[in-house]
């Protein structure tokens, strides 16, 4: 190949790669907002993403050949074809989950199976075609280069080294840059045109005709060129493929603690894993026969079954150490560094391993390529669905890594025979302590240590840990804190429940947490129902009250298992108050669909005509408190604004019709006699009258909140909240 045409086919699937991980990532949070901010939605995107991804490759080499001997035609120029058609999803996708979502608004609950069953039917309907477009770019190209340089037989390894980049690219590109500066719709649009110019430019090549003497007959079979041990390289990546993407869940549950619960905490996961696998692509290319630094796959498997083990043993929260300077604090925390550094050798590694395995075999066959591509593509459809449904539920972080970690000393101990002995008793004997460590002694950020009250449930969705006693119980979701007991929570029912013109009926309260708004609400002896994402939360109610049974028998009483804003939008039911209190913290992943104009117009068409919302916000940064506002005084003509009793967090009070002037002996007795007495259960001072009164005297004219800049607000396709790093960058933030 000359020089220009290596740098038109590295342009190409570079930028091919940049938009694949622009729409796996804006995918993901339309999927969230159309079908429920559930863990089965995200799984079920990046497996009909990989699956795509595989078919597209198998099938893709398997009828490139035929099409170049009917047509005359090059394989660039089908490759162009399928990146037009690839563009045509930024533009269709966002209809086609519209349209699924309207469909499944009369099926059950987020977490029954029909819904589950259903909502993944329309999320592959979605984006299914696409992906397996994606999935032929592969063997077309690599007919391509067939063609021109017969050859040239590592024709995989230097599209995969460009399309992993490019990747790496979107996933920085697309959360640090695109999302807040054009919103979810222009981003997709922009990887839509990226998509059409890629397709002109190779479809231009592809009508030019080919030199006489260059490359092999268009007749010549492409089944030539299968190097032996084929099946154990369909195992092999098969297997790594699996355990790679399971891992990179496993990776994600067990950072959260460390890393927070922003969207940029995964964009920053997913660079390394995508970073060190382009460097390991990059060395299999660049490394030629005979170097001493070239590994065989013996050598290569040897080393990843080590590499499996790391990040298990760093994750142990008894090894690390406050106060990491300059990169560390950069990177967020004091221990991710360190975490973030042990998963880098198991992805080199895996970038090397896996176009060397696929160039070894197929030498230069597109067919053969595509199809290899398509048995590790198979595992990395598998491998999220069993970490997130199977091990992970079941074992938790640590043992599920070591159990990940295991195919990998299978597959290296199928091949030890090659290698010296030396070479032998040095990696398995640091495999076999890693993983005897891990099993054994490790412990995770997922599950506090040292802690002997605890108790812990674990859902398809989530790892909920309930641990204290007496008033200083604490919940954990995935190991972030999300919830305290606290006077806070009982006046998010029952300050908007006095403030009601009443005597109110019905109340719904959005996120259960530890169920305090849902037990103070029937304190008041009207029709309550909670909404909850998570079972194990609802599970954990019986940690936290001693009343619990009693509770759950009042026939007034409902907990729904279900996406807040699919559970407005599917009823019909109108309420008296909504209460909604967002996880923590405010810039928490998905968390602007609880603070959107999109979702106060879903509340509206909810609440009854003198009904009345409380919007808790809690700390954070002031801007953000200003997006809040707006959108809320953008929805709602009436808008009050009160800081809390413990004097930090706000309790906004909006409402369709004035909210009366009430002074707080007037509040304090319009609770009845079981409200008065669940709000002062934890009150210190006794006096109902003086509490209310230090809340009214707190109120804060909405207008001074308000910022002079119309555009700081939340909406659905401007999640101002959750993408925040170019404004923090360009001025100082102020926290409240």
């Amino acid at each position: 190949m000359t020089l220009s045409q290596k740098i038109l086919l590295a342009v190409c699937f570079l930028v091919s790669g940049f938009c694949g991980l622009l729409y796996q990532l804006v995918w993901v949070r339309a999927a969230f907002a159309s079908f429920g901010v559930i863990t089965p939605v995200l799984s079920v995107v990046i497996s009909v993403f990989m699956l795509g991804l595989a078919l597209g490759s198998w099938g893709g080499g398997k009828v490139i050949g035929s099409l170049i001997r009917k047509t005359g035609r090059s394989g660039i120029f089908f490759y162009g074809l399928s990146e037009f058609g690839v563009g045509l999803s930024a533009f269709l996708v966002p209809y086609l989950f519209a349209a699924g979502e309207q469909l499944l608004l009369t099926v059950g609950e987020a977490d029954s199976l029909w819904y589950l069953t259903l909502s993944g039917v329309c999320i592959t309907f979605a984006i299914f075609p696409w992906c397996v477009l994606m999935g032929t770019t592969f063997p077309f190209m690599m007919a391509y280069i067939r063609q021109i340089d017969s050859s040239y037989q590592k024709g995989f390894g230097f599209l995969y080294a460009a399309n992993v980049l490019g990747a790496l690219s979107g996933t920085l590109i697309t959360a640090f840059l695109l999302v807040e500066t054009l919103g979810f719709s222009l981003t997709l649009q922009l990887g839509g045109t990226l998509n059409f110019l890629i397709a002109a430019a190779s479809l231009g090549f592809g009508l030019r005709r080919l030199p006489s003497d260059g490359g092999p007959k268009i007749s010549q079979p492409l089944n030539e060129g299968v190097s032996k041990g084929a099946t154990f390289a369909k195992v092999t990546l098969f297997g790594t493929g699996f355990v790679s993407l399971g891992m990179e869940v496993v990776w994600t549950r067990a950072l959260t603690p460390v890393m927070g619960t922003q969207v940029y905490s995964f964009a920053l996961l997913l660079f390394v894993y995508l970073l060190a696998t382009w460097l390991g692509s990059l060395a299999q290319g660049s490394l030629q026969p005979g170097s001493a630094l070239r590994l065989s796959v013996p050598k290569s498997l040897a080393l990843l079954a080590v590499a499996a083990s790391l990040p298990a043993v760093t994750n142990d929260p008894r090894i690390h150490a406050e106060g990491f300077l300059s990169l560390g604090q950069f990177l967020f925390h004091a221990r991710l560094f360190p975490y973030l550094a042990s998963i880098f050798p198991f992805c080199f590694l895996l970038g090397y391993f896996t176009p060397r395995l696929i160039d070894d075999c197929a030498r230069g066959n597109p067919q053969v390529a595509g199809k290899l591509y398509a048995f590790n593509s198979a595992g990395c459809i598998l491998g999220p669905l069993f970490a997130g449904y199977m091990l992970l539920p079941w074992a938790g972080v640590q043992l599920s890594l070591v159990l990940l970690a295991t195919p990998c000393l299978l597959f290296a101990a199928f091949r030890f025979r090659e290698l010296s002995l030396r070479f032998r008793l040095i990696t398995g004997g640091a495999s076999s302590a890693l993983v005897a460590i891990c099993a054994l002694v490790s412990q995770s950020y997922e599950v506090p240590y040292g802690i002997r009250k605890m108790e812990v449930r674990r859902d398809h969705t989530a790892t909920t840990v309930s641990f204290g006693e007496g008033r200083h119980k604490q919940m954990l979701v995935n190991g972030a804190a999300i919830t305290v007991f606290g006077q806070i929570t009982k006046y998010m029912a029952h300050l908007p429940l006095a403030f009601h013109g009443g005597p109110p009926d019905t109340v719904l309260v959005i996120c259960f947490g530890m169920g305090t708004t849902y037990r103070s609400s029937l304190s008041w002896d009207v029709q309550t129902t909670a909404v909850e994402l998570l079972p194990s939360v609802r599970d954990a109610f019986s940690f936290y009250f001693h009343d619990v049974p009693q509770v759950l028998q009042n026939p007034k009483g409902r907990i729904a298992i279900d996406d807040g804003r699919r559970f407005l939008k599917r009823n019909r039911e109108q309420y008296d108050v909504i209460t909604v209190d967002p996880p923590p913290p405010a810039e928490a992943a998905g968390s602007s669909l609880l603070y959107s104009e999109e979702f106060y117009a879903l509340i509206k068409m909810r609440l009854k005509p003198n009904g009345i919302l409380q919007q808790w916000y809690g700390t954070g940064e002031v801007a953000t408190l200003q997006a809040v506002a707006r959108s809320l005084a953008n929805s709602f003509p009436h808008v009050k604004l009160y800081r809390s009793v413990e004097n930090w967090g706000f309790h906004f009070l909006a409402s369709p019709v004035p909210l009366p002037e009430l002074g707080p002996h007037t509040l304090a007795t319009r609770l009845p006699p079981r409200a008065r007495h669940d709000l002062m259960e934890w009150s210190r001072g006794g006096d109902l009258t003086k509490e209310f009164g230090e809340i009214l005297a707190r109120q804060i004219p909405v207008e001074r909140i308000l910022s002079r800049d119309p555009k700081v607000r939340i909406t659905d396709d401007q999640p101002f909240n959750e993408y925040f790093l170019i404004r923090r960058l360009t001025g100082a933030p102020k926290y409240l």
